[in-house]
């Protein structure tokens, strides 16, 4: 496991925020995730904006559009976080779909990724089977490729998580992603295959948008994750979101904190 991601999880339940790069800009982008971290986030997501997020609702949709639209590019945001590098030792992962790592070259994109400090990555298209894609070239770069486990797994949670590295990603529901008034998938039956398995941290996320759902997630699990609202927040608010950012943060990390 990378260094950074184990201690997003040394110092008690981990709030992982996610933001798309390039909504509304790169430079808004990078002052969001410094508020973000400023806030008491542990851990963040970049998001690569691609043109077919299968496993995204229409908030993340909708902020991948605005984000290509302005024009924003895998190297645009290799040199945010360089540039993000100068002022932070903050632990980032990726999260995109395998045709934009695929188009841009797997020994690339990696090198790149150890150059500025990506610590894993997350491709939600990637089956489990095919983790072998990219997972050694990306391993010789030191980031560590993150998998997903979701309701429907179930007989493949063991053989998922005891190859898991980083963190496991646990789906919350059925479905994209999204804000959810309730979940009610097994998340506990899950949690309990995958610890006979691993001692890798698990985050849930999907669906997760109040302070008592990240609350009760924490409960049972070793970090929250949240995208949709905090991207919900950044088309609202546009180049004015950054403290209307922190503040959700903040109040997440809070509900997390107490669990």
């Amino acid at each position: 496991m990378s260094k950074r991601i184990a201690d997003a999880f040394k110092n008690g339940k981990a709030f992982i925020p996610f933001i798309t790069a390039g909504d509304p800009s790169i430079e808004k982008t990078k002052e969001f995730i410094l508020e973000m971290e400023k806030a008491g986030a542990d851990l963040i997501e970049i998001g690569i904006p691609f043109s077919d997020p299968i496993a995204e609702g229409i908030v993340i949709q909708e902020a991948d559009i605005r984000s290509l639209s302005a024009g924003t590019t895998t190297d645009d945001i290799f040199a945010m976080v360089d540039e993000l590098r100068e002022q932070t030792d903050m632990p980032l992962v990726f999260m995109t779909y395998l045709n934009p790592v695929f188009h841009y070259g797997y020994e690339r994109f990696f090198s790149n990724c150890e150059k500025v400090g990506i610590s894993g990555i997350i491709i939600p298209d990637m089956p489990f089977e095919e983790k072998g894609e990219c997972a050694a070239i990306a391993k010789a770069h030191g980031v560590d490729v993150i998998s997903m486990i979701a309701p429907t797994s179930e007989q493949r949670i063991r053989e998922i998580a005891s190859d898991a590295e980083g963190f496991l990603y646990i789906v919350s529901s059925m479905g994209v992603t999204g804000i959810r008034s309730e979940i009610r998938t097994d998340l506990q039956g899950i949690l309990a295959a995958v610890r006979e398995a691993s001692d890798v941290p698990c985050a849930i996320g999907f669906g997760i948008n109040t302070p008592e759902q990240a609350a009760r997630m924490a409960g049972i699990a070793d970090g929250v994750i949240v995208g949709s609202a905090i991207v919900r927040i950044a088309a609202e608010y546009g180049p004015e979101a950054g403290p209307h950012i922190a503040d959700y943060v903040r109040r997440m990390k809070d509900a997390v904190r107490q669990a």
